[in-house]
């Protein structure tokens, strides 16, 4: 590495994904870190490079071995972590600075790891946390996938709850190949095959009111606020409405009350004011991807949050297994493998293209000229945002609007780009004219300002 990489190395602000300690950090520190990165999003440890505390001076954190070999009992103290850990490792050298150093990628875990000591800990921004109460590690178990939700037992519940509900009976008509649906609720796992106890992917695929022997919350809320501010007003909200039912009824009943909300709202585009219009498909894979994924253990509902130019949906649980954001279209996992099962034992399949939907989404997308879909983490949830923004530049959607209109305004512009500054649209605007392609319009000055296409000189010709 050159003298200015290792300074950038040595400034790079710690994180959620990024540690550096001093050569001197023993086994159990460098287990403390992997663990915690482990157990949350994966993440890059540097052994070798003083953290801010230990050296204030980015130019002296340095602290390079002689010898690669001296790392080889840190190395070994993470190769006998039990479960194990995936991770790779490289030695840099610089040869404006003394020796060696160690960097190190922690994959993010399907388990939930603990150092030697048995201890959790978990990456908490640019802290490693300990987890000691036993129903948290309980709660990362199934946030995490390790242990699924879905096989819980629902006491108390009669297994005709699920084997002769009209659900079942439906869904046993459609599939023919299936013999009876006792038979088919013990050999799939949705009914304990030892007493008949109910189990609780049985319940959300089978019941016909899950929401009624479930024990925590699992139905959809769809809410529209009417109005494109990221923090609506009370008075903005129009429709908040519960959808329930067993999973297939909720899929089909939830995407149907989207679209017809979304009927009823307009937006400004080029063309002017017209019906606002997402990929019908992105907003299907979307949809069934929050409902199979999410963490059932989380008495909380699924939240579809509607606004003019976007679609918001909350999902209960982070991302399982070793999915993250940066690998959600490569990376394939899945929280509740019966519910995926048993969704697409139907004739008509929700989840018709196993691992292919988010791609779908993202491509439907791009089709439609639109920004891709957003996904984010925020506390326990997964957050996807399905925004009505154009995939062409500001400067594009100005020179189409004037296609079609005689002038634009600023207000005007900002409500068909989706930039926010008024001052951000004016530089759009600047560069535009600097082109020659648009001119202010001489009569309008102040609040009133407005732009318009550049004339054509015409040259008329005299006979």
């Amino acid at each position: 590495m050159s003298k200015q990489e290792i300074l950038k190395l040595a400034s790079t602000v710690e994180d959620q994904f990024f540690d550096r300690k001093g050569r001197s950090i023993s086994g159990k520190g460098v287990q403390k870190a992997v663990v915690a990165f482990a157990n949350a999003d994966g993440g890059e440890l540097v052994v070798g490079v003083k953290d801010d505390k230990e050296s204030p001076d980015p130019a002296k954190r340095w602290d390079g071995a002689k010898d690669p070999e001296e790392f080889n009992q840190l190395i070994q103290s993470i190769v006998e972590l039990s479960p194990s850990i995936g991770f790779r490792y490289e030695f840099l050298f610089c040869l404006e600075y003394n020796g060696y150093i160690l960097r190190l990628f922690i994959d993010k875990s399907r388990e939930v790891c603990m150092t030697s000591d048995k201890s959790v800990y978990v990456r908490m921004g640019a802290q490693s946390l300990p987890l000691k109460e036993p129903q948290k590690i309980t709660q990362l178990a199934f946030s995490k996938g390790a242990q699924t939700y879905e096989n819980r037992r629902i006491e108390g519940v009669k297994p005709e709850v699920i084997v002769d509900s009209a659900e079942m009976k439906r869904f046993i008509d459609e599939a023919k190949i299936i013999p009876n649906s006792l038979s088919y609720a013990i050999n799939e796992g949705f009914i304990a095959q030892e007493d008949w106890v109910p189990l609780a992917s049985g319940a959300l695929l089978y019941a016909d009111n899950p929401q009624g022997v479930f024990p925590t919350r699992c139905e959809t809320r769809i809410v529209f606020y009417d109005t494109k501010e990221e923090k609506p007003e009370r008075h903005h909200l129009k429709i908040n409405e519960t959808i329930g039912g067993p999973l297939y009824q909720q899929i089909h009943a939830a995407i149907k009350r989207i679209t017809e909300i979304m009927s009823g709202i307009s937006i400004l585009t080029p063309a002017g004011l017209t019906k606002v219009s997402y990929p019908p498909e992105a907003i299907w894979e979307i949809v069934v991807n929050a409902m199979i994924h999410r963490d059932y253990s989380i008495s909380d509902d699924i939240q579809i949050v509607i606004f003019q130019n976007r679609i918001e949906i909350l999902s209960p649980g982070r991302l399982p297994g070793s999915v993250t954001i940066r690998n959600i279209l490569d990376v394939r996992d899945s929280r509740n493998p019966k519910i995926v099962k048993g969704l697409r034992r139907y004739k008509d399949a929700p989840n018709q293209d196993l691992g292919e939907g988010l791609n779908t989404a993202f491509d439907k997308m791009k089709e439609w000229r639109l920004q891709p879909p957003i996904f984010e983490e925020v506390g326990n949830y997964l957050k996807v945002t399905i925004g009505h923004k154009p995939l062409a530049t500001p400067e594009e959607a100005v020179l189409k609007y004037l296609e079609v209109h005689d002038e634009i305004r600023n207000s005007v512009a900002r409500e068909l780009t989706g930039i926010r500054s008024e001052n951000q649209m004016k530089e759009v605007f600047y560069r535009l004219r600097h082109r020659e392609l648009i001119e202010q319009v001489p009569e309008k000055r102040g609040n009133a300002s407005a732009w318009r296409k550049v004339a054509k000189e015409t040259t008329i010709s005299t006979p």
